[in-house]
């Protein structure tokens, strides 16, 4: 149930940001009558990633034996590879992101094209983040049950709108810089996690073998494993597995402590530019 919370609420609330500051321009400057054309582009979006998560799921429910072990250790490394380059990306665009699509809608406006650039705006928005949700989900759902699934997803769907109608709102601020921190460290997580079962799912398959195939092994206390909550939740969040291979470990390292350390890293200061002398008249 975390892990799809998790990923529902912040691959969510990117789409509902980018959608909620398009209505929060087009209110300010009185045109709100170009709202239907963004809801249209959300919901032509939103149907196209959930047919192809369904065909998706469908794909990976018919295959058998070492086939499904290769293509959920395929899913999953895309799935962290994704999951690492959307929290840089974001890291890089949240502080201008609003500048940049009023001055998109400006210029529509100012072209006279502004009903097709406001769809085509929310309908990528909300497909990139719908197909990216795809892919995650059904990584995210090997070995996990389907009702904690959806109620994880449900969960996280709820927070995202919600997140989205504060921003439109402005009655109070989302501190965004803080949420896209926090999450983006969580996700590095996860992406770890994930490459850590595809080298897991790969060794089960017999395509790569184990130096050690338990570093080590705490199977014997319950609520470690997988017939527990708190077992599910530390596997979907963290990667934890209670008896892991040593590849398995030094993955999940290779991942989490380079990503973690070039995230929470502050940006260097840009050198000023030297001021040039000035130049005097004869």
């Amino acid at each position: 149930m975390g892990e799809s919370f998790l990923i529902i609420l912040r691959e969510g609330f990117e789409g509902a940001l980018i959608v909620a500051i398009v209505l929060a321009y087009l209110r300010s400057i009185g045109r709100l009558d170009l709202t239907r054309t963004i809801w249209l582009g959300v919901g032509l979006a939103a149907a196209l990633a959930l047919a192809l998560g369904i065909a998706l799921n469908t794909f990976v429910d018919g295959l058998e034996g070492d086939a499904r072990m290769r293509v959920f250790a395929g899913i999953a490394f895309a799935a962290a590879a994704v999951l690492t380059w959307m929290v840089f990306w974001m890291r890089r665009q949240s502080a201008n992101i609003k500048g940049e699509l009023q001055h998109a809608i400006d210029t529509a406006l100012d072209q006279g094209n502004v009903a097709r650039a406001l769809f085509f705006v929310a309908f990528f928005a909300v497909l990139r983040e719908g197909i990216e949700t795809a892919l995650f989900m059904v990584a995210a759902a090997t070995g996990a049950d389907t009702v904690d699934i959806l109620v994880g997803g449900g969960l996280g769907l709820l927070g995202a709108i919600a997140l989205g109608v504060l921003i439109y709102q402005g009655g109070r601020k989302v501190p965004m810089r803080q949420f896209f921190r926090i999450t983006g460290f969580l996700v590095i997580i996860f992406a770890a996690g994930l490459a850590a079962k595809g080298v897991m799912f790969l060794q089960a398959s017999g395509d790569l073998r184990s130096a050690n195939y338990a570093f080590y092994d705490v199977t014997s206390i319950t609520w470690l494993t997988a017939s527990t909550q708190v077992g599910k939740f530390l596997a979907g969040i963290f990667g934890w597995d209670p008896r892991p291979s040593i590849e398995q470990v030094l993955v999940w390292l290779a991942v989490v402590v380079p990503l973690a350390y070039l995230f929470t890293r502050e940006p260097a200061p840009r050198a000023k530019a030297p001021t040039p002398p000035a130049v005097h008249a004869a």
